[in-house]
C-alpha cells in the first residue's frame, strides 16, 4: 500500500492525526512524535474543557469542544500533529448519544479538502482508568467504528499496535516517508 497516496504536497498544511479509542496511547504517541520531529502539537481540547466543568458534560458540550478542537488545527506550521480531531467527537457522540450534531458532521466533510493522514491506535495496551474515561470494555468495538469511519471518508491511515517503542518506530518511518518531499 502506498501510504502517501492522496497527500497533495502543495502549500497546504499536512495534518497528522493520532486517533483511536480511549486509553489506546494516543496522547503519549502524539507527544513522542512531536518531540522526535519537532512538529507543533495540537492537544486534545476535550480534556481541558471537561476538567473545567462543575457538572457532567452533555451532548451540547461536544459541539463546543469540536469548535475549539477545529480552531486549534490552524495553529501554524507546515506539518501539525493532532491528538485526535472531530472524527473522535463524532464517534464519541454516536456511541454515547446515538446521534451527532450536523455542524460537526459538516465540518468533517469540509476537512476532506485538507491534507490529512491518520494514525489509528489499536487498543492493544492495558486500559488505564481516569476520571474522563468511560469505556473499558468497548474499546475493540469503538476501534472498529474508527476503521469504518476512516474507510468511509477514504482517508489514508495506518494502524499501530504493540509496545510503545514498536508504535513509535513504525510511526517515525511512516511519517518520514510521507513528509520527505514537504
Amino acid at each position: 500500500m502506498d501510504i502517501s497516496r492522496g497527500i497533495r504536497r502543495c502549500n497546504q498544511v499536512l495534518k497528522i492525526i493520532i486517533t483511536g479509542p480511549e486509553s489506546s496511547g494516543k496522547t503519549t504517541l502524539c507527544s513522542q512524535l512531536s518531540t522526535y520531529f519537532k512538529y507543533p502539537l495540537v492537544s486534545e481540547y476535550a480534556r481541558e474543557y471537561i476538567d473545567q466543568l462543575d457538572r457532567s458534560y452533555n451532548k451540547d458540550d461536544l459541539l463546543e469542544i469540536s469548535k475549539e478542537q477545529r480552531n486549534r488545527e490552524f495553529s501554524g506550521g507546515k506539518i501539525l500533529l493532532c491528538d485526535t480531531d472531530l472524527i473522535t467527537i463524532k464517534i464519541w457522540s454516536l456511541f454515547k448519544y446515538n446521534s451527532c450534531d450536523e455542524k460537526i458532521i459538516d465540518q468533517i466533510e469540509m476537512q476532506k479538502l485538507e491534507d490529512r493522514f491518520y494514525i489509528l491506535c489499536e487498543p492493544s495496551i492495558p486500559w488505564k482508568k481516569d476520571n474522563q474515561r468511560e469505556n473499558p470494555n468497548d474499546r475493540e468495538r469503538i476501534f472498529e467504528l474508527y476503521k469504518k469511519e476512516l474507510d468511509s471518508l477514504k482517508y489514508n491511515y495506518i494502524i499501530v499496535n504493540g509496545s510503545e517503542n514498536a508504535r513509535l518506530e513504525k510511526c517515525t518511518k511512516v511519517i518520514q516517508e510521507i513528509t520527505k518531499y514537504i
